[in-house]
């Protein structure tokens, strides 16, 4: 039989520890700022409603003074329970926004039997998001992707994209109009689990992208647990290595001015240069 203290022990460790790498995002980034309101796009999911609940939790004790929103796009899937949202957010005192656009429809007559719908349905959420954002006043678009995106990104755009790029923590959109931001980029996704089954979250499953088998994705994010497993810390490691980026070790001449490199003197090596090039 579960010790219930060791039970809460543990729940409240969790939070504390989704709060910290939450907090530690926000500030290495500089996500919210003084008077920001922003925007939480709920899906849903377990990694849209961790997000929110330690955004609740941080906006209580932060100094800085933020609003937030949660906005939920109701793409009109079938058998979508429309209601579960509406009533969690409302028990929880959160002000919140249903937006009803039916791009499910568009989705199933544009991609063909069996191809990736995660592409266009994206596009198409994020524009709408991006108009609902401006029509609520919102400064800030905060998104659940955790460390795992991020990393399944990177490794997505290696192995099939041929470079090497993940997802950033926060950006500009393409019109210059919205900040996006990703909170979530330290924290992994097996605490998010975890932190929804503690919190008992009313999760929406997708059936559109979330119901494909197969993606590239899936098998990327199979790769990421297979290496936890076996060798545990490697993924905090190529975390990591994200953010300790050295472009003279690398060959991209944009980034690094190889062709006029040269030496202080003749003779001479530059500091914390090897002298012979390693096996």
């Amino acid at each position: 039989m579960t010790d219930p203290r060791k039970a809460d022990y543990e729940e409240n460790k969790l939070a504390k520890r989704l709060r910290h790498q939450v907090g530690d995002a926000i500030a290495d980034f500089n996500m919210i700022e003084e008077g920001d309101k922003v925007m939480v796009c709920l899906s849903g999911g377990k990694d849209s409603h961790g997000l929110l609940d330690v955004l609740l939790s941080l906006q209580q004790k932060s100094p800085v003074k933020f609003e937030l929103v949660a906005v939920n796009l109701d793409q009109k899937q079938p058998g979508f329970p429309a209601r579960v949202l509406p009533e969690y957010l409302e028990s929880r005192g959160v002000r919140f926004h249903i937006e009803e656009q039916d791009t499910y429809s568009t989705v199933k007559r544009v991609i063909p039997i069996g191809k990736t719908m995660c592409s266009l349905c994206s596009r198409l959420r994020r524009g709408i998001l991006y108009r609902v954002a401006g029509e609520l006043g919102c400064t800030k678009i905060a998104l659940g992707h955790h460390r795992d995106d991020v990393l399944a990104t990177f490794f997505l755009n290696l192995f099939h994209g041929g470079k090497l790029k993940a997802m950033p923590a926060k950006l500009v959109s393409d019109d210059g109009r919205h900040t996006v931001i990703r909170p979530l980029v330290y924290v992994a996704e097996s605490d998010l689990l975890e932190f929804s089954k503690t919190r008992n979250f009313p999760i929406i499953p997708c059936t559109l992208c979330g119901s494909q088998d197969n993606l590239q994705r899936q098998v990327i994010g199979d790769m990421l647990r297979g290496w936890e497993k076996a060798h545990p810390g490697r993924i905090e490691s190529i975390q990591r290595a994200l953010t300790d980026v050295v472009p003279s070790h690398l060959l991209d001449r944009k980034l690094f001015d190889f062709a006029n490199l040269q030496p202080a003197a003749a003779g001479t090596v530059q500091a914390g240069e090897p002298l012979f090039a390693e096996a």
